[in-house]
């Protein structure tokens, strides 16, 4: 049971002697405070009865707003109760900041933004973030000029940031800055009509497929989920309940490449250490092992190569890999190998000049990195002649197009590190034909 006290906090004083008002709460032996601003001299406080004395010219007056708070945390620590949540005393404090205060939508955005980018999170914080732009265009938008003129007007301001945001972490914390102090958008304002009008804002003006529009109702219905819990906004005006919004995610066409195809990849001939011969090699490493991210691949260090296995742990989830070497990706590893300084360097040349002590350093050049290799992954495949759109994560594709129904789906769910079964049946729905094509051919032909 958490408990709530209103206590003279004697660990700090300010220069006129006062020290300040604060809430205790205490859960399982574990205090947390939140400090009211208010400030007295420690003979105008009561440590009995926990209130400001008379003394005070204006106890009154303090006391009632005192009592406010105190009524306000008590709520909210009955209001968890109530609803069975397991919070924690940092949960709590955060509740209790939050309650009776009008946080726009910006600002909670802005602090969902700032939470992902301290916990080194930094694709979801910026990805994030993009979202908060878009959906601030979206209200300042004026039709009076043309569309082309509105397009054109987004990809400028959307340029400016870029130029003023050269360093990327100056960029995002600019961004959480800005939005932090907008109070032009509340939770309640989030209606239907607003949904509806930002979708055909998003299709019409930054010509988003529906996947991507999907990604960002999702960003919108987690923000208002969340801000529900916090008590910041309020469940009748929630725009995704009932009959209103549904999100509904679509599968998408998956493509991969043959065992012809990337056979032309094994045997295309590249000048050594150049950047195409590295990109080649980096994408059959991901395809030898069912489909590593190139992002994990970029980040494999000599250290995770261990009694003839590579065992590493995934970026994206956490989730422990040990798979056995295959020849041939072994056949890469070992033209690495007269670079490797130590067990901790890069095994791929990308990330040497990255700041290991930077997490998002590391973050940023192996983003440039799978930029770059996108864009030589098209040359690859126009000089092997794969008329496909050869990208990194075609390489998970094409190893499940090849597998097919050969790989037991157990083993395919633990190849592809899904933490569900249905998650890899559902995948690899996408690349087992040989029924329907053979149901086909009974009938045609």
């Amino acid at each position: 049971m958490a408990t709530v006290k209103i206590l003279l906090w004697k660990h700090y004083k300010k220069k006129d002697d006062k020290y300040p008002i604060a809430l205790r709460i205490t859960k399982d032996r574990k205090p947390r405070y939140i400090f009211t601003g208010k400030y007295i001299l420690e003979k105008d406080w009561d440590p009995i009865l926990c209130k400001v004395k008379k003394s005070h010219p204006n106890s009154a007056r303090l006391n009632n707003y005192l009592l406010k708070k105190l009524a306000e945390a008590d709520d909210t620590l009955l209001e968890a109760t109530s609803n069975n949540e397991m919070v924690s005393t940092k949960q709590i404090q955060k509740k209790v900041k939050r309650k009776g205060k009008n946080v726009s939508f910006f600002q909670h955005g802005a602090q969902r933004v700032k939470d992902k980018y301290d916990k080194g999170t930094f694709s979801v914080a910026r990805s994030e973030l993009s979202i908060l732009y878009n959906i601030k265009e979206f209200m300042n938008l004026s039709e009076t000029g043309s569309k082309q003129s509105i397009i054109d007007g987004i990809k400028e301001r959307r340029k400016s940031r870029h130029k003023k945001g050269m360093n990327p972490k100056t960029s995002i914390m600019l961004g959480i800055k800005s939005f932090e102090k907008d109070e032009t958008l509340y939770f309640s304002d989030v209606d239907m009509a607003f949904i509806n009008k930002f979708k055909s804002f998003c299709s019409t003006y930054l010509n988003h497929k529906e996947r991507t529009l999907t990604n960002q109702l999702i960003f919108i219905r987690t923000l208002y989920n969340n801000a529900i819990k916090e008590g910041i906004a309020n469940e009748k005006f929630y725009p995704f309940a009932g009959d209103k919004e549904k999100i509904r995610i679509k599968s998408s066409l998956k493509i991969g490449l043959t065992k012809e195809e990337v056979t032309k990849i094994e045997n295309l001939e590249a000048e050594i250490d150049s950047t195409i011969w590295h990109t080649r090699n980096v994408w059959l490493f991901s395809y030898y092992f069912a489909g590593i991210r190139i992002s994990d691949v970029l980040m494999m260090r000599w250290s995770d190569f261990v009694d003839e296995r590579l065992m590493y742990v995934m970026n994206k989830n956490d989730k422990t890999v040990s798979l056995k070497i295959p020849d041939k990706a072994q056949t890469i590893i070992d033209h690495y190998k007269n670079d490797k300084q130590s067990k901790s360097d890069f095994v791929f040349p990308f990330l040497k000049k990255a700041n290991q002590k930077d997490p998002e350093d590391v973050f940023v050049k192996a983003r440039n990195a799978t930029s770059l290799f996108n864009k030589y992954l098209k040359r690859i495949a126009s000089q092997c002649e794969i008329d496909k759109n050869l990208s990194n994560h075609i390489a998970r594709h094409t190893f499940g197009n090849i597998a097919g129904d050969k790989i037991n789906p157990l083993m395919l769910q633990k190849l592809y590190r899904h933490t569900d079964l249905k998650t890899t049946i559902g995948y690899q729905a996408n690349f087992i034909n040989k029924d329907a094509d053979d149901a086909l051919d009974a009938v045609i032909n």
